[in-house]
């Protein structure tokens, strides 16, 4: 659950963070993702590259800290 605190009546800065918290949560992504159907065949292909992005990443980190 995220949870934002309103400090001095600044909605403003709350909104803020509240948008960044879920931007780093994901929430923004899962809801553009439920807001339509997807077939379990294309989520088996997302998931997959979604695995390969992510080894690549881990490799390219690995490679600049060695």
């Amino acid at each position: 659950m995220v949870e934002v605190l309103v400090r001095d009546n600044n909605v403003d800065q709350a909104l803020r963070v509240l948008k960044k918290k879920m931007q780093r949560e994901g929430i923004y992504r899962e809801m553009k993702m439920r807001k339509h159907y997807e077939k379990p065949s294309e989520k088996r292909v997302r998931e997959a590259g979604e695995a390969v992005r992510r080894a690549r990443k881990l490799a390219r980190k690995k490679s600049d800290f060695e």
